[in-house]
């Protein structure tokens, strides 16, 4: 059964069990959805206000891609636990010759790419979900200003656990170029998201 299809106590159990999966990857993902969740709400209060008439185009424009955003961050928290479960897979490989040995390396090696690159797609997907409710900030509804809050707080907190889940992967891979494509990249994402994620919320904040 796939982790979104859980109701949220049941997802809740599960991340509570002694089971590696799912874990911090998917709780990640489940923030990023969740803040993107909450800018698409935001907008939808906002929808239709005469006051809020000159934001039209902005409001519409977040409806459509917060909820993409929404979708993408289900999408990857399922992918992050299959990725994870192929890493669990190969400890299961036999070793007993040389050969043996070497192919279940050589499937780590694969399975730990693999679970890399699902929290850096979240990390990816965190930043412009940011730059998107940055662009809500003081043109939306003012009623729902702590909703735009929560979500920039939602969001950081998804950027920086994702990031966690990108390095532990990196740590075990052997391929130079790879890891340091991902940590170089990690790092540029989480420069630009955290400042930005900190701004709408202290912007937010000032406003109540």
């Amino acid at each position: 059964m796939k982790l979104a299809n859980h109701s949220v106590d049941e997802f809740s159990r599960v991340l509570a069990s002694d089971a590696p999966a799912p874990g911090g990857g998917s709780a990640a993902a489940l923030q990023g959805s969740l803040g993107a969740a909450l800018l698409r709400m935001v907008a939808a209060l906002t929808d239709g206000k005469e006051k809020y008439k000159d934001s039209e185009p902005l409001v519409k424009e977040i409806l459509d891609e917060a909820e993409k955003l929404r979708a993408a961050f289900i999408d990857v928290m399922d992918r992050d636990t299959e990725a994870f479960n192929g890493v669990s897979a190969v400890f299961s490989m036999p070793k007993s010759t040389d050969e043996e040995k070497a192919a279940r390396s050589a499937a780590m090696q694969k399975a730990l790419k693999a679970c890399t690159l699902t929290p850096f797609e979240m990390m990816q997907l965190c930043e412009r979900t940011l730059a998107l409710a940055e662009k809500a900030v003081g043109r939306t509804n003012a009623s729902a200003a702590s909703d735009l809050g929560v979500c920039a707080l939602a969001l950081k907190a998804a950027v920086q656990g994702a990031w966690l889940n990108v390095l532990i992967n990196i740590g075990g891979i052997r391929d130079e170029a790879f890891t340091g494509k991902y940590k170089s990249g990690g790092e540029a994402i989480l420069s630009r998201a955290l400042p930005l994620a900190d701004k709408i919320y202290e912007d937010v904040l000032c406003g109540l």
